[in-house]
């Protein structure tokens, strides 16, 4: 159903006089027009959870944005086996020539440059001989740019979040029903080693029943935020103008795969609270004092220091997602998975496990490591480290991305796991402009979570694309 159909449905519920907050996703600001969404509607033109594209030998990649997560990706993608990098766009020419040095370094032809303008991504997503479409650009154009590429033929994997507004979900979950392509979003913390493992050990029923799981992105970037070389155009400066849980997705997706979020149980409702901002208006106001750049930047209101959003599951679980980038805070994901029968917990580092009153101690966590790191980490962990990428949990997502394209196999994560994560954002702003009152959580599934199988952390019926490294004198190997 496309958005003008849901505007019917909308004006529809409207003359019926059936229009309530039980079935609205509340209203949401598109553009300067605020637009009233069914929260639930019709069924999915096409299941893309557990669907597996026709196989591609070589996957010939594009990528847009090439100033801060770009380059890394380019690096990374360069030493993976059946890799083309074809494309390289940003718009500025300087950040694509930096990148095609990345290849020339590595050896490998140059790429067809994109750049001029901050429309050239659209000339790359319309090349005939481009597959993928691997998008780090700023997080306002991750939608507009993986709906194009969809709609020209392309998958698409997009940098988290995949989209900042519940019209976006929906933009995203449509079009890739409609073209049966993929929308994966880049969740690398999915595939930390941790993360991982305790995901192996909830599939082989190590934690019992789970009953509640926390995840977090604490991390203090105020300097970095208000950085004059960090952000182009100061864009994620701009971000924080907005209130809410703004970066959700590195401590959700990783207890959403845990818990078979949209795969065997799905998110009911979600409360949201934010401390008040002591920190950013208050940094802005000194810069604007000492250096005239900064003075748009001053008298603005940013988003809280703290944010807390709950979310109870159909199934009766519960779930904490916490989001702060001012406090002087060590750093912490959180990851915490508590079940009827055992428990995990990683930050501080390194992770524990305890079926009881107290942790494992170092003999016992070897023996859980040893029986359920999951196939993927024996297979390419010690050369992902080696690669790098937050300690090679980069790497190996883009290395499972290609395996899984080249051998036609479903993604790890689909375009309702895109949208459903990326959605706790303006959820929690509905939430917050409503002291805090609960809102119901879209089902973008379509009722599909029901059948939809889990996610499988195996290698089965993958697995054979190697990884490229360089021997002392310069020569290639194949390591896997």
């Amino acid at each position: 159903m496309g958005i003008k159909r849901r505007d019917f449905l909308k004006s529809s519920l409207i003359g019926a006089g059936v229009l309530s907050a039980g079935n609205l996703s509340a209203i949401v600001v598109s553009g300067k027009e605020k637009v009233a969404k069914p929260l639930n509607y019709g069924t999915a033109a096409f299941n893309m959870s557990g669907y597996a594209a026709p196989k591609l030998d070589k996957v010939r990649i594009g990528f847009v944005g090439l100033g801060n997560r770009g380059p890394g990706a380019v690096v990374r993608m360069s030493h993976i086996e059946g890799v083309e990098i074809a494309g390289l766009c940003d718009q500025y020419p300087d950040r694509v020539e930096k990148a095609q040095k990345i290849l020339t370094d590595q050896g490998l032809p140059r790429a067809k440059s994109y750049t001029g303008s901050k429309e050239a991504w659209k000339k790359m997503c319309e090349d005939p001989n481009i597959d993928l479409i691997y998008n780090c650009g700023p997080w306002s154009i991750h939608t507009p740019i993986s709906v194009y590429a969809m709609e020209r033929g392309k998958h698409a994997a997009t940098e988290v979040p995949a989209a900042i507004t519940l019209d976006e979900c929906w933009q995203l979950v449509e079009t890739s029903e409609k073209t049966k392509k993929h929308c994966m979003m880049l969740e690398n913390c999915c595939y930390d080693f941790f993360e991982i493992m305790t995901l192996n050990m909830a599939r082989q029923g190590f934690f019992g029943e789970i009953i509640h799981t926390e995840g977090a992105y604490i991390h203090d970037l105020l300097n970095s935020n208000f950085g004059k070389n960090s952000y182009a155009e100061m864009w994620r400066l701009r971000e924080n103008m907005k209130n809410g849980n703004l970066y959700p997705t590195h401590g959700l997706g990783p207890i959403c795969q845990i818990m078979n979020i949209n795969r065997g149980d799905r998110m009911d409702y979600l409360t949201s609270m934010s401390s008040n901002d002591f920190m950013m208006a208050q940094k802005a106001e000194q810069l604007a004092r000492e250096d005239n750049f900064y003075l748009e930047f001053a008298g603005k209101t940013y988003r809280g220091n703290m944010n807390t959003s709950l979310v109870r599951t159909h199934k009766g679980g519960t779930m904490m997602i916490q989001h702060d980038v001012t406090s002087p805070r060590l750093y912490s994901r959180i990851h915490l998975v508590s079940g009827t029968k055992g428990f995990a917990q990683k930050y501080p580092e390194p992770g524990k496990i305890s079926t009881g009153h107290a942790f494992m101690n170092e003999e016992e966590m070897k023996k859980i490591e040893e029986q359920y790191t999951p196939e993927i980490v024996k297979h390419v962990g010690e050369i992902a480290k080696k690669i790098g990428g937050h300690g090679g949990m980069d790497f190996m997502m883009d290395w499972r991305l290609i395996d899984c394209l080249r051998n036609g196999i479903p993604l790890d994560q689909d375009v309702y796991d895109a949208a459903l994560w990326s959605s706790i954002t303006p959820l929690s702003r509905q939430s917050l402009t409503n002291r805090s009152n609960s809102v119901d959580v879209p089902d973008f599934t379509r009722g599909n979570w029901k059948t939809n199988k889990p996610v499988d952390v195996t290698l089965k019926g993958g697995g054979t694309t190697g990884v490229k490294t360089k021997n002392a004198d310069g020569t290639k190997q194949m390591n896997v």
